[in-house]
């Protein structure tokens, strides 16, 4: 049973997909970092966009 336990912990079969988690979660952390930062500068564009928009009256033809 010693030898077993053993056996398993020297194993390397698991490894490569530990590597693959932690490099998506590292992507999946520096996306959330980029859209953290690109919200604040573009969250006043999209306002003046909406405003932009909901004035147009669409009765007033060309």
């Amino acid at each position: 049973m010693l030898n077993k336990i053993r056996s398993l912990l020297r194993s390397e079969d698991g490894a490569v997909t530990i590597d693959w988690v932690v490099l998506t979660a590292l992507i999946v952390g520096f996306g959330g970092a980029v859209i953290v930062a690109v919200e604040g500068g573009s969250g006043s564009v999209g306002t003046g966009t909406a405003n932009a928009i909901t004035s147009i009256d669409p009765d007033a033809g060309f």
